[in-house]
C-alpha cells in the first residue's frame, strides 16, 4: 500500500476538528540497558533453555560477545531451532491441586461409574474418589 493509500486509510486521524491535517512521527529509541546511553541494538541469546535479549551500545555487545566467544566456539548448533531440549513428557502430569486424573478414571469404571476418557472429570467423581480412596 503506498503512503497516500495509509493518508487515505487513516484520514479521520490525521484531520483535527479544525480542518487542519496533522501527522505523528514515533520514533524508537535504543537505550543501553547497562549505563542508560545509545544502544547500536538488541543483542539475543539463550541459556539454559530461557531467552533473553538486551539492548547494548557497540562497546557493551563487543564486551559480551567477546565474554562468550569461547563457549560459542565449543559449543554446537541446536539443529531444531529450538533453544533448549525439553525431556519427553512420560505418562500423565498432576494437575496442579495434586490430582491425578487417571487414577480417578481408573477408579470410576472399577466400580462401574461410566467417565470420559478424555476431558475434565466431573467435580462430584473427585470428590466421591477422594471419599473412597483418602486422596
Amino acid at each position: 500500500m503506498s503512503l497516500s493509500g495509509v493518508y487515505h486509510l487513516l484520514w479521520p486521524i490525521f484531520k483535527r476538528g479544525n480542518g487542519v491535517h496533522v501527522a505523528q512521527k514515533i520514533q524508537t529509541l535504543f537505550i543501553d540497558d547497562i549505563d542508560g546511553s545509545a544502544a547500536e541494538g538488541t543483542v539475543r541469546f539463550a541459556l539454559d533453555g530461557t531467552d533473553y535479549e538486551i539492548d547494548l551500545n557497540t562497546a557493551h555487545a563487543a564486551a559480551l560477545r567477546k565474554a562468550m566467544a569461547k563457549y560459542v566456539e565449543a559449543a554446537r548448533r541446536s539443529s531444531s531451532g529450538a533453544t533448549a531440549r525439553r525431556p519427553a513428557r512420560s505418562g500423565r502430569r498432576a494437575s496442579a491441586s495434586g490430582l491425578n486424573t487417571t487414577e480417578v478414571r481408573e477408579w470410576a469404571k472399577a466400580q462401574g461409574i461410566e467417565v470420559k476418557d478424555r476431558g475434565r472429570v466431573p467435580a462430584e467423581l473427585v470428590v466421591r474418589f477422594r471419599a473412597a480412596t483418602g486422596n
